[in-house]
């Protein structure tokens, strides 16, 4: 999910010159052609403006040394009922191990939008799984997000992703297609634009606590960091922008994490970036995911936090994020 990013960031502390960080102005650049997808990106715009997005991986599915625990449908249920009251659209990671139930178990519960994650879109049945759900909910599943994090952590090229994208628009043509990378790689590699044209719309993580001025800040500073991050990325790119993963993780506390900096980030993030058609956050992530101390992190190294970056603990008790946080209303809430 997350990991280190800062060899590829560009902003370092001389943007804690004034109280709200100042990013450097935007090079003019052409305009990019225009992305493709028309009225099959209905859905998934009308859920970043009205709904209420989470990234949600089964709080009962775990890796160890690659192996996994799958997840059973009844406790993807529990989860998906808990969460309901707050969100109606979902980003998932995977398609198998159970988390292919997801879609499923969604449109039970009511939910607006699903975003079906596809970890390995060169595994037959995951992609056939992923595929399968669209077209069982057509009316639930907003589109489809091939890898995560591929050349952050060196797992695949810009034309691996612009061939898995070109492939799977060949099987599911009116079916929204996007990749995930954090914010930099689109911006600072090159090669990024040869997919842009091929991607319905994006995905992008986009973490402050990677920046080496993160310490010296507050949430105020944390929240116009996102903002104006996707709006650099929306210069680039001309079609929806939906930031999958951003936040700031409850623990460790030996690392400086508490649950009130998650809490004031995201009152800072809800007041600066509203959601809009076009531009808006989901919420990172549902769960926390203690597992994830053992698994792969893209860059290397030891990164505790990967743990404690959930909105409820592993056995679903709230943080202090919802404490104040509203549920959804009815109306908010209707599809």
């Amino acid at each position: 999910m997350c990991s280190t990013r800062r060899a590829a960031l560009r902003f370092g502390a001389a943007a804690l010159a004034s109280p709200v960080m100042a990013i450097p102005a935007l090079v003019q650049a052409a305009a990019p052609p225009p992305v493709p997808g028309g009225d099959t990106l209905a859905r998934l715009k009308s859920a970043m403006a009205r709904g209420r997005f989470v990234t949600y991986q089964p709080s009962t599915l775990r890796y160890f040394n690659g192996h996994p625990t799958p997840a059973s449908r009844d406790s993807i249920v529990a989860d998906l009922k808990l969460l309901r009251q707050w969100f109606d659209s979902l980003i998932t990671y995977g398609a198998l191990n159970g988390a292919e139930h997801v879609a499923d178990v969604a449109a039970e519960l009511g939910y607006r939008a699903v975003i079906v994650g596809v970890w390995d879109f060169y595994n037959a049945q995951e992609l056939a799984n992923a595929l399968a759900a669209a077209k069982r909910h057509p009316r639930l599943v907003a589109g489809l997000s091939l890898g995560n994090e591929l050349i952050l952590g060196k797992r695949g090229s810009w034309g691996d992703l612009g061939h898995a994208l070109a492939m799977v628009k060949t099987r599911a043509p009116g079916l929204p297609l996007s990749i995930t990378e954090p914010f930099a790689q689109y911006l600072d590699d090159p090669d990024a634009k040869t997919v842009f044209s091929k991607m319905d719309f994006m995905l992008t993580n986009i973490h402050p606590i990677f920046e080496p001025w993160f310490r010296k800040a507050g949430p105020a500073n944390w929240a116009d960091f996102v903002v104006r991050v996707t709006g650099m990325l929306a210069a680039v790119y001309p079609g929806p922008i939906l930031v999958k993963e951003t936040g700031v993780p409850t623990g460790p506390a030996t690392s400086g994490f508490t649950p009130e900096m998650q809490h004031d980030f995201y009152r800072a993030l809800e007041k600066q970036f509203p959601s809009s058609a076009s531009r808006a956050f989901s919420y990172f992530a549902a769960f926390d995911a203690p597992w994830r101390l053992s698994d792969f992190v893209p860059g290397g190294g030891v990164h505790l936090e990967e743990a404690h970056w959930g909105l409820f603990t592993e056995k679903r008790v709230a943080k202090k994020v919802m404490a104040d946080f509203p549920p959804l209303s009815r109306a908010h809430g209707a599809r």
